[in-house]
This record gives C-alpha cells, sequence and structure tokens, in this order.
C-alpha cells in the first residue's frame, strides 16, 4: 500500500509541475504560428518591423561628416566598426553616399568569423587609404573557413582586396561630398555642405564585387541574407566652433526577413523594405530588409548654465533612385508632414501644414536625405514664450512618397539621432524614440499625436 501511495504521489506532483510550468493558454503557443490578421505577425521574433539592436544583414550610418582638409589631429571625423558575430566568414560591402543619395564609392571587407573592422572615414576621404585586408586573412582558431552562401570562388576573388583610392576617384569623392559636382554627371549630386557629409550602408555580400546598391542585378545575384552584422559610430570633434566633444551610438541593424541562404528572391512578409526604391520591378522586396519607421520624438536642450546644444542627425529616404544621369536633385528637398515642439510645460510650437508634396516648394521647411540640423535651425518650429532651455519635438518625416517607391500611399523611412552636447566638452549621442514602426500607416500632419500601433501589414 505504500508503494502504490508513493506513486500515486509521484504522478499527482508531475501533473502539478506541468501545471506550474505552463500556465493557462500557455500550452497553445508553438514557434512560427501565424494569425489570420495577415503576416508579418507571427510568432516568430524575426518577423517583424520593429527595429531592435540586434545582428542584421544590412547597417545604416545615417550621417557622417568629416574636414577632409583639417590636419588628421584636429579634423572632424566619423568613424565606424562592424562586427561579425558569427563563426563563418562574411564579406561587407560598403557604399558611401552624398547626402542627396549618390553613390560616390563602394569597397568590401572579409571578415572572418567573429572578426571586427574600424574604418576612419578621413582615412578613406583625406587620404585614399581602404582597409584592404581579405580572405587570406589569419582567422582565428573558432573561425569556420568557408561560407556556404558565398559565390563560387568568392574567397579567391577576395583574396586581396585594394588599399588605395585612385587618384582620380580620390577627387571626385571629395567634391561630390562638399560641393555637389562629380565628373561624368552634369548636374548635382550632392549640397554644398562644408565638411564631406553623407551617409552609409553596409550589405552582406555573397562575394567581393563593385556592384552598387542602384544596380537591380544587387538584389538578385549578390545581396545575402545572414543577420550577423553589429556596428557602432563615433563622431569626433576636435577643434569644433562649439568645443571639443565626441559623441557614437550603434549603427542603425536592419534585419533580413527571412533570414539566411543563398542570393536570390525568396518572397518576404514584410509589406516592402529598406531598399524599395531599388529593388528590380517584378521583384519588389527582393532584398528583404526591414523598413525605417516615419515619426520620431526626439529630446532637445539649448541654452542654459550648461550651455547645452542639440544637433539632429536625421537619415531621409530619398523619392528618386538616382541613374545614369545622376538625376538626385530632387532628394536634396524632401518635404515635411509635421513638426512641433513641445516645452516642459507642454506648451506647443508648430509649423504651418505645407503642401506634401516633394520636392518641396520653395521657401517650405525641408530637409535633405542626410543632414546634420541644430534644433534652433529655422527647419523646426520656433521656441515658444515660456522661456524653457529643453523639451521634446515631434518629428513626422514623411515625405509624400514618389511614384519610385512600390506604393506612394506608404509612409517613407527615416531614421534620426539626438546628438547633445555641453559646456563645449561633453557630448552623447542617442536614437530618437520611435513612434511605430515601418509598417505603421500614414499619418497626416494635425492629427493627435500619440504611439502608433503596428498597421496590419499590407494594408495602409
Amino acid at each position: 500500500m505504500k508503494k502504490i501511495f508513493a506513486l500515486a504521489m509521484v504522478a499527482l506532483l508531475m501533473t502539478a509541475g506541468a501545471a506550474l510550468a505552463a500556465p493557462r493558454g500557455m500550452e497553445f503557443i508553438t514557434p512560427n504560428a501565424t494569425f489570420a490578421s495577415g503576416s508579418p505577425s507571427t510568432t516568430n521574433n524575426d518577423d517583424s518591423c520593429d527595429i531592435s539592436n540586434q545582428p542584421a544583414a544590412t547597417l545604416l550610418l545615417p550621417v557622417f561628416e568629416v574636414d577632409f582638409n583639417a590636419p588628421a589631429n584636429t579634423a572632424q571625423n566619423t568613424i565606424f566598426t562592424i562586427t561579425n558575430t558569427s563563426n563563418i566568414p562574411q564579406i561587407a560591402h560598403i557604399t558611401l553616399w552624398t547626402n542627396w543619395s549618390f553613390p560616390v564609392l563602394d569597397f568590401n571587407v572579409w571578415l572572418t568569423g567573429y572578426d571586427v573592422q574600424g574604418i576612419s572615414l578621413y582615412d578613406i576621404i583625406a587620404r585614399g587609404v581602404l582597409p584592404g585586408g581579405g580572405s587570406g586573412a589569419t582567422r582565428g582558431p573558432l573561425s569556420a573557413s568557408a561560407n556556404p552562401n558565398h559565390a563560387p570562388g568568392a574567397a579567391a576573388v577576395c583574396n586581396v582586396l585594394p588599399t588605395q583610392i585612385p587618384d582620380s576617384l580620390q577627387n571626385d569623392i571629395r567634391t561630390s561630398l562638399t560641393t555637389g559636382r562629380t565628373s561624368g554627371c552634369t548636374g548635382f549630386v550632392g549640397g554644398a555642405n562644408a565638411v564631406a557629409t553623407g551617409y552609409v550602408t553596409i550589405d552582406v555580400g555573397n562575394t567581393c564585387s563593385q556592384s552598387l546598391p542602384t544596380d537591380p542585378l544587387y538584389y538578385t545575384n549578390e545581396i545575402l541574407f545572414d543577420n550577423t552584422l553589429i556596428g557602432d559610430y563615433q563622431t569626433i570633434n576636435p577643434t569644433s566652433t562649439t568645443g571639443n566633444y565626441a559623441g557614437g551610438e550603434s549603427l542603425v541593424p536592419i534585419r533580413a526577413i527571412p533570414e539566411g541562404g543563398p542570393a536570390g528572391f525568396v518572397p518576404t512578409n514584410l509589406p516592402y523594405t529598406f531598399y524599395d526604391r531599388y529593388t528590380p520591378a517584378g521583384l519588389r522586396t527582393a532584398d528583404r530588409r526591414q523598413p525605417l519607421p516615419s515619426r520620431f520624438a526626439a529630446r532637445y536642450i539649448e541654452g542654459g548654465t550648461g550651455a547645452f546644444n542639440t544637433d539632429f542627425y536625421i537619415w531621409r529616404e530619398g523619392i528618386t533612385r538616382g541613374n545614369a544621369n545622376c538625376a538626385v536633385s530632387t532628394n536634396g528637398s524632401l518635404g515635411i508632414a509635421d513638426l512641433v515642439r513641445f516645452d516642459e510645460r507642454e506648451n506647443p510650437s508648430t509649423t504651418a501644414g505645407p503642401p506634401l508634396i516633394s520636392p518641396a516648394p520653395p521657401n517650405v521647411r525641408s530637409l535633405p536625405e542626410a543632414s546634420v540640423t541644430r534644433t534652433t535651425a529655422s527647419t523646426f518650429p520656433p521656441d515658444t514664450t515660456s522661456a524653457d532651455v529643453g523639451g521634446w519635438m515631434y518629428l513626422n518625416l514623411h515625405n509624400g512618397g514618389s511614384a519610385n517607391y512600390s506604393s506612394s500611399t506608404r509612409a517613407s523611412q527615416n531614421w534620426v539621432v539626438v546628438s547633445l552636447t555641453a559646456e563645449g566638452r561633453f557630448g552623447v549621442d542617442f536614437d530618437a524614440a520611435h513612434l511605430g514602426n515601418g509598417c505603421s500607416e500614414v499619418t497626416g500632419a494635425g492629427v493627435t499625436i500619440n504611439p502608433s500601433p503596428n498597421a496590419t501589414p499590407g494594408v495602409f
């Protein structure tokens, strides 16, 4: 009888343990379950439009500034680092763009398993020096020898990578990023900037090539989908007009969904993607990269006893692709849906609602594809009458869309970084909060400001 009683108690405890381990309702959760509301709403954490700080297939440096005319020890500079978090080798295809989204330089970095590579944009723009290296580099004991998704012969193609930019190309890079002029283009490819200004994209690829993201074949033949890269950047201002400071943040991680596999078109549940304007007709979403949001909440402080200043580093999705005749000038004046400044007493200051078209009409608030703008600039609403030195801004940066998008009714993509400096010697950068995600609905001007829930994907 004791033995039977003991067995009964064991069975009872096992039943109770199961109940404790799986609360009521939890037993119905299954991996990758789908819901009637449509995709990408699944239980797969990767099947999402939400941008989070995880390893990704593309990294974005929203804005860089480099004073290539100054000595290295006093020059304004931007440096960034990319890290391969996997054991297999990855090829990072890096593209430098003007602030009007014209590609001026691309190069490749071979990353062995768990490799890290730092890159100074001053070295590239001022000195013409590239990281070099290649597949022949020594790999660590935990690094695999090959990536099964690389193109045949990729390791041989990537064995010796260039380390010096030719003088003729070097001159074009500098003029493109400062005067907006380059040989071979009759029009402007960028804005007039005091220092070299633009942005950077870093994609995992299957070989070392000279293909650009503006080439449709880039998405069908070369771009890969391994979510393995992380990165960060630092801005250095040794002798700027406002002092001696530096800041930094993570590079924007843009994940591939679904991840993995060789180059080639595989459908995604995302309604549109980061490279939407460049993906080929009939193969939209071929890059499978998450889209970025359009609305942000950004903190600012200007003045006060700490002599604060705030700059917004803003990347925006342009409305033209750019092509052989370099037609990107419309990306230099992108419309803005709505801007509202709130002081510390919740008083709002707004701008008049302009016609939401791009390029923006003259004398209408606008911003180019990549910019660094002080929050006291006329682009933003004026200060309230409260004399508060701080507050926050609501930025709805939707630009109105374009026929170059797969859908002119979806919201345009953007990213905002807040750069705070104080006393001419302290600095910190951090990402603005995004309200909603890249799949959220288009929000117009003058509506009640609220965090946006995810829209049903594919419905706008």
